[in-house]
């Protein structure tokens, strides 16, 4: 064990210093009146929607200053959605402390609707808890900080304001208004890496709306949601869709990438099941869950080396939805020699990953522009990576696009959260005593208490929000694996979560706990390992749980390892910086980089299955990145960058 390492990487109190504001390229050039114009989900287009990011109006006021749903009289000045108050983009630079509460006002066309059309309100995330009223009507409320939310706003825009007579015509507008309550890491909801008192590996809590808002025009007989279901071994696309409406043909076209349509199909919603729906009874009868399946002569598979991608189009009635899939398999099984890998369209594929935080030093955690959002992905692909595993937090839908096109690899670790960690029980103990990993219970009540798992609540949403997550993010090729938990934060009965997942979606792995803790079950043995020689650990089949035990073997990977730090003098935002191994030299870092990355590609024929470099970019004091905060340094691009062999 490296203890210099160690004791570096000890949580320290201390005063970060003035913090220096950077503006990547992209926020630099930003225009308040074209912030993040694309449509928010490229495999769920309509033609008829528009952004509602830019000015709105905010204040900040005391909880409990009013007992109504209504917005205060007087506004703090204006802030420029989707940046959250606490970013430099936001033009707001303020910290929303847990007994506040930020309010959104801002007015808005109202778009022209055709008898019988519906006009929906899109949030794409909003921290963590809210209320929102149109016209002064609430129109529904909102808790989790990490995935959209849809209102249906047809009536509430349909209402007289004062003075406002109904033959407005286009030109009419309507008012929203959003109340946002965060209680950051003072409360047990998932927050990931935000911390209200930053430093180190924990960075500045960020509230209220902090994706897009946007809105669309539907027909009232609509296509509400789409499962894609790609068989690679038959060739065959199934889709599940859940439509509004009972009669008509759901129609589905594919085409491929030059366009030319090469499938078509259709089915009666008469004949679809009806779908469970949360939106009472009576709207349940109209809603119709159809399911088609299709061939797709000469199918072409997806892989990072050629990220082939079908287009579709889906239409039921007059609605028209555009969307996109690609065929691929993953899945962990043995190798020849009977080691368990990870196989890509069954070839046996070493993952070199690394390890992507999401954050930017202008927006926090939103990228301040789409090209941002790709960049950071083309960059790690020219570096000689395959995959990137977003941590502790569900990035921006466009941004799994730009991987599935590029060709990209993604492992998405669900979002984190729950009471005050006990750092000895998650930082120290693990660190130190390699054993302390094995037969430690995350079903025993004592356990879950020191990692932040004790409130019931809590373990409900992360069960609730897992699901949603999977859901949400599975009809993505890019997207080859779950990961569970991070390190023993908020950790409780991972074997109970795997089954729970792989029920789910039984086509991808799991990494169950990433770390240490391990519990004996999904598709890897994932440790981190910052401070000891880098090795591959025998996995023990008689204590395998689940599946895993099923099957008979993991795979087993570095899910962690390298953070060398390497402080570039302007684009950091602290004079001070945080990390294991600090280098003064940057051919001396690109030296060290690249010996480590060599170390662990070296491990393949001794089992190892995949690894992932800390880290993407640098974050805050936190200065281990391939990249600089601000995205205007690649500290491996004067050396040409890493290029690693697969097998």
């Amino acid at each position: 064990m490296d203890i210099k390492r160690v004791l570096a990487s000890a949580p320290r109190d201390h005063d970060l210093g003035p913090e220096r504001p950077l503006l990547t390229p992209w926020g630099e050039a930003l225009h308040p009146l074209a912030v993040r114009q694309e449509h928010p989900h490229p495999q769920f287009v309509r033609d008829r929607f528009a952004m509602l990011n830019g000015w709105w109006d905010y204040a900040i006021v005391p909880m409990g200053a009013s007992r109504t749903v209504r917005p205060p009289e007087e506004f703090d000045g204006r802030i420029l959605v989707p940046f959250s108050p606490e970013s430099v983009l936001s033009c707001v630079g303020r910290q929303l402390q847990p007994d506040e509460l930020l309010w959104y006002v801002r007015r808005a066309p109202r778009p022209p609707l055709h008898p019988g059309e519906r006009c929906l309100l899109h949030f794409e995330a909003v921290d963590f808890a809210c209320a929102c009223c149109v016209n002064g009507k609430v129109i529904g409320t909102h808790r989790g900080g990490y995935l959209p939310f849809v209102f249906d706003i047809t009536e509430a825009i349909a209402a007289k304001e004062p003075g406002e007579t109904l033959d407005a015509g286009e030109n009419a507008e309507f008012i929203i208004a959003l109340c946002v309550w965060d209680p950051s890491d003072t409360g047990t909801q998932l927050r990931g890496k935000q911390k209200l008192k930053r430093g180190g590996i924990w960075y500045t809590a960020q509230s209220g709306i902090w994706q897009p808002v946007w809105m669309e025009v539907v027909p009232e007989r609509h296509i509400e949601s789409l499962r894609l279901l790609p068989d690679a071994e038959s060739g065959e696309l199934t889709a599940e869709v859940d439509v509004c409406g009972t009669e008509g043909l759901l129609r589905l076209y594919v085409s491929d990438a030059s366009g030319v349509q090469v499938a078509s199909a259709a089915a009666p919603a008469e004949e679809g099941a009806v779908p469970v729906s949360a939106r009472g009874a009576e709207e349940d009868e109209r809603r119709r869950r159809v399911r088609v399946t299709l061939p797709v002569p000469g199918m072409r598979r997806w892989s990072p080396d050629d990220p082939y991608l079908y287009n579709l189009t889906l239409r039921f009635g007059a609605d028209v939805v555009y969307s996109y899939t690609a065929f691929r398999t993953v899945v962990v099984q043995p190798d020849a020699a009977g080691r368990y890998r990870f196989f890509l369209n069954g070839e046996p594929l070493l993952l070199r990953g690394v390890l992507d935080q999401g954050y930017w030093s202008d927006g926090l955690m939103t990228a301040p522009a789409d090209d941002a959002l790709a960049f950071d992905i083309a960059a790690m692909k020219d570096a000689g990576f395959n995959m990137l595993r977003k941590h502790l937090k569900v990035e921006a839908d466009r941004w799994y696009y730009h991987c599935d096109r590029l060709g990209m690899l993604v492992w998405q670790d669900m979002v984190n959260g729950g009471g005050a960690y006990d750092t000895w029980e998650t930082s120290f103990r693990p660190t130190l005593w390699r054993s302390a990993w094995d037969n430690y219970s995350d079903t025993d009540t004592a356990h879950q208490e020191k990692l932040g798992a004790g409130d019931e609540h809590y373990r409900g949403h992360w069960r609730d929000s897992c699901r949603a997550t999977v859901e949400y993010l599975g009809n993505h090729p890019s997207v080859a694996c779950w990961v569970l938990f991070n390190e023993g934060w908020g950790q409780f009965d991972a074997a109970m979560a795997t089954e729970m997942v792989h029920d789910l979606d039984p086509a991808r792995p799991i990494d169950a706990v990433s770390g240490w803790y391990d519990q004996h079950c999904g598709d890897f043995l994932s440790v981190h390992n910052y401070f000891r020689p880098l090795k591959v650990y025998r996995d023990r089949p008689r204590d395998l749980r689940g599946y895993a035990a099923e099957r008979g073997g993991r795979a087993f990977v570095i899910s962690e390892f390298g953070g060398a730090t390497f402080r570039v003098e302007g684009h950091s935002s602290f004079a001070h910086s945080y990390g294991y191994d600090t280098f003064e030299d940057a051919a001396a870092w690109r030296s060290a980089v690249r010996e480590t990355l060599a170390q662990a590609a070296a491990l393949v024929t001794d089992g190892l299955a995949g690894f992932v470099y800390t880290q993407l970019s640098d974050v805050e004091e936190e200065v281990n990145g391939i990249l600089t905060y601000d995205r205007r340094v690649n500290k491996l691009e004067e050396d040409g960058g890493w290029h690693g062999s697969g097998f």
